[in-house]
């Protein structure tokens, strides 16, 4: 029997009497990269944030990694978001989150995710506060934080929720550049508006409806 990294089976999902994902079902081998494209308000964020544990499905199942508590899938994801999703605190801080890390591993980490060059302008390096809200630090300076936080945590499932869509197309090719380190060899779920984004590894689907329809 295969062991999917992702088993979706007929999982429904509505917002008080409004229903987002409805009797939708999708297995993702180990290592499968899939995107997800569709208008706003299709039910995307709402299904990638019950593939991260964040939510959990009115009906249906979900197992994640083998996982079906949500607090249990949690540990098995990393999820890099659309938005400024920092902590007011360090740069260090917030890639490790409260773990232990090796410094050789945060350095890895940042090195994979662009940052190096960055980090060695500053003068408190990665000991420099990136403000309230991320406020310190530009867009793409934030994405790649949070590429490099997903590194650390080194999980098999990678979550990516338009994660270069309010960046410009420069810093969003860099950007980009970063999440193939961090997408190569794992399994990856896609949200986007932005089909062009998606290379020749992902199988797409689009969402309609509350179900998904393989392109």
């Amino acid at each position: 029997m295969v062991q999917y990294a992702v088993n979706l089976e007929n999982i429904s999902f509505s917002y008080e009497n409004h229903t987002v994902i409805k009797d939708l079902s999708l297995q993702v081998e180990p290592g499968e990269h899939i995107g997800i494209v569709g208008d706003s308000g299709c039910g995307k964020s709402t299904l990638l944030k019950i593939l991260a544990g964040l939510y959990a499905p009115d009906r249906g199942t979900a197992v994640i990694a083998g996982e079906h508590l949500p607090g249990e899938i949690r540990k098995q994801v990393a999820l890099v978001m659309q938005n400024n999703s920092l902590f007011p605190l360090s740069i260090r801080d917030n890639i490790t989150c409260g773990h232990n890390y090796p410094d050789e591993m945060v350095w890895a980490a940042c090195q994979n995710a662009s940052l190096v060059k960055w980090i060695e302008t500053l003068p408190d390096g990665l000991d420099t506060n990136v403000g309230e809200r991320g406020n310190q630090v530009s867009g793409g300076q934030a994405q790649r934080i949070q590429i490099a936080r997903a590194l650390c945590k080194n999980a098999s499932i990678i979550l990516l929720d338009e994660p270069v869509s309010a960046l410009d197309p420069d810093t969003g090719h860099s950007v980009l550049e970063a999440l193939c380190n961090l997408t190569d060899g794992r399994t990856v779920i896609h949200v986007t508006h932005h089909q062009e984004t998606l290379d020749d590894r992902y199988t797409i689907y689009r969402m309609e409806g509350g179900k998904m329809i393989r392109e």
